[in-house]
């Protein structure tokens, strides 16, 4: 089942195909810097979820456990194992650890 794609453009002009209703342009994404370094060890649909839920800092990160995090769309269990090895860096931990 092949989905069709559509064109979009987005505000600064870049032309993407897409087959979702995501408005997310690739090529903006790429070009965005992180607000963080830890930020730059995930993949962009994590680093959004973050972003969203304002955790921009590794000290913020710390006051949520595993669990919590996972219930964020877009931030799945892959991005866990990394955010644990920036918080441990940091002598931190995810709360409930």
């Amino acid at each position: 089942m092949n989905k069709k794609k559509n064109l979009r453009i987005c505000e600064k002009g870049h032309e993407f195909y897409n087959s979702s209703d995501c408005t997310t342009c690739p090529v903006c994404e790429r070009e965005r810097i992180p607000i963080n370094e830890f930020l730059s060890k995930i993949g962009a649909p994590a680093r959004r979820a973050l972003e969203t839920e304002n955790i921009l800092t590794l000290e913020k990160l710390s006051t949520y456990s595993e669990k919590e995090l996972l219930t964020f769309h877009g931030l799945g269990p892959s991005s866990i194992p990394k955010l644990r090895e920036e918080l441990e860096a940091k002598g931190l931990n995810f709360k409930n650890q």
